[in-house]
């Protein structure tokens, strides 16, 4: 199947009234494992590589080709998607590879900067058909910049919306990167404030503290684009522990790679049923945050 856009995934997912997944690459196994679980279950997905990702490996190029082509030869509907992108060099030569989408994440500069810096790239990303994600009220746990028990207040992110022309805005509503344990409460009541306020879509970063119930309850309230990293990176490093300590004698990577690569495949697939099955909670949220046009 070849390449999805970004903004079919996320626009079908909200008119739907479910969740667009977005998993995070760390390497080619994971992308592998990611589009192996897209295939099994047929839903929609989106792959994530992230600034940090890109500094690991050294450059954006390589990843990111073997990502786009796992994707383009898939048969299940893949974008993908650079994540926390910080450098303006890495948007050009993202979006000159190919990829769909971009996450500008101007949000550790003064509110006036960051506007200023998400409008240019965004207008450059619009020219050459690129969907664009910014983040405005700064989520926990990324790299001590964003604090903690920020919320973003949605009158504020209106005129962020409107000042910049993006297409989804990553949103604090009480999640928080890098947990470990899946324990967040979010503020549904403020998730549906911001998707009535808002004529974009609603992108929860920090998800992999966010239990499943939570999730649910998030996309009921309004809640689109959910994105998950350090959960599946967990399933991976614990399935690698796993396989070594039961064998300390293995030196072949493939033998302790390939479980690992199958464990995540399986979680993600996992994820992608709680995801993108229509939320069966409370309806007090969803009635707050009537879908919309």
């Amino acid at each position: 199947m070849p390449l999805v856009p970004t903004s079919s995934i996320v626009d079908a997912a909200r008119e739907a009234r479910v969740g667009a997944a977005a998993f995070n690459v760390i390497h080619l196994e994971t992308a592998e494992a990611l589009v192996t679980a897209a295939e099994r279950t047929g839903i929609p997905l989106i792959l994530q590589i992230s600034e940090n990702c890109i500094r690991y490996h050294g450059s954006l190029l390589p990843l990111t080709r073997a990502t786009l082509a796992l994707a383009e030869g898939s048969a299940a509907p893949i974008a993908v998607h650079l994540d926390h992108i910080t450098d303006a060099e890495l948007v050009h030569q993202g979006v000159d590879a190919g990829v769909g989408s971009v996450m500008v994440d101007a949000s550790a500069l003064p509110y006036e900067e960051n506007v200023a810096t998400t409008a240019e790239l965004t207008s450059w990303c619009h020219d050459r058909g690129v969907y664009v994600e910014a983040e405005l009220g700064e989520v926990g746990g990324k790299d001590g910049v964003h604090a903690p028990g920020v919320r973003t207040d949605p009158d504020e992110a209106l005129t962020f919306v409107r000042a910049t022309g993006v297409d989804a805005l990553a949103v604090a509503v009480g999640s928080s990167h890098a947990m470990h344990e899946r324990t967040a409460v979010l503020d549904k009541e403020l998730i549906a404030a911001l998707h009535t306020a808002l004529p974009v879509p609603l992108v929860l970063h920090g998800s992999s503290g966010v239990p499943d119930d939570e999730l649910r309850r998030a996309i009921a309230a309004g809640m689109t684009k959910i994105n998950i990293s350090t959960h599946l990176v967990s399933v991976f490093t614990s399935s690698i522990r796993h396989t070594l300590g039961a064998d300390p004698s293995l030196v072949d990577s493939r033998k302790y790679l390939k479980p690992a690569r199958a464990a995540v495949a399986e979680e993600a697939a996992r994820l992608l049923g709680v995801l993108g099955t229509p939320a069966t909670v409370p309806g007090q949220y969803a009635a707050q945050a009537p879908a919309r046009g």
